[in-house]
């Protein structure tokens, strides 16, 4: 397993690291997510369906087994205490979160989604949140966005301003996601 996490490590592994495409932001905390939902998002990556060259290149060089074995491995890489069933927004993000029919998907508490193919999204980097979120509003562009039509379609009808405020008030919400340091001693 150490060979087919090695691509993975040098970015998911770092405590704080940021990447610098399309735009600087935490790259996204892995461990603790849901394999159906990591291998969904590498099998976009390898179609192109997410535009991140470095994403892309590393998904293509993975066979399906490849896909299958790293998404078990860090769906369990993050054992946590367990979070609360629901939450209880502030009126305003209330507002958002229901005009966004995000729990629909993601979940009461934004980190038991309705269906393993949907990312756990609690806790997860706001930095990181804002520029997904905004990959779903691009359209057109052969080098950035998002090719899904269900959130396309729900966060087009945000502003920047209000993915941003949505982004930081899931970022603050207790939730299964970690960044896991390896050793540099592989």
């Amino acid at each position: 397993m150490e060979s087919k996490v090695a691509m993975c490590i040098g970015c998911h592994s770092i405590p704080g690291y940021q990447a610098t495409f399309p735009e600087v932001y935490k790259v996204p905390m892995i461990a603790g997510q849901n394999s159906k939902y990591l291998a969904s998002a590498l099998h976009a990556y390898a179609k192109g369906e997410r535009k991140h060259p470095t994403m892309r290149s590393i998904a293509q060089s993975l066979s399906d087994q490849d896909i299958t074995d790293i998404a078990a491995y860090y769906e369990k890489q993050a054992q946590v205490p367990a979070v609360p069933e629901t939450v209880t927004p502030p009126a305003d993000i209330k507002a958002l979160l229901d005009k966004g029919n995000c729990a629909s998907c993601h979940g009461a508490n934004f980190s038991k989604p309705i269906d393993g193919t949907y990312p756990k999204i609690a806790g997860q980097h706001p930095d990181y949140l804002y520029a997904a979120l905004k990959a779903y509003q691009t359209e057109g562009n052969p080098h950035l966005g998002r090719g899904n039509a269900i959130m396309a379609a729900q966060v087009k009808q945000f502003s920047h301003a209000e993915l941003k405020s949505l982004a930081k008030y899931l970022a603050s919400l207790p939730g299964e996601l970690r960044t896991v340091p390896q050793s540099k001693f592989r």
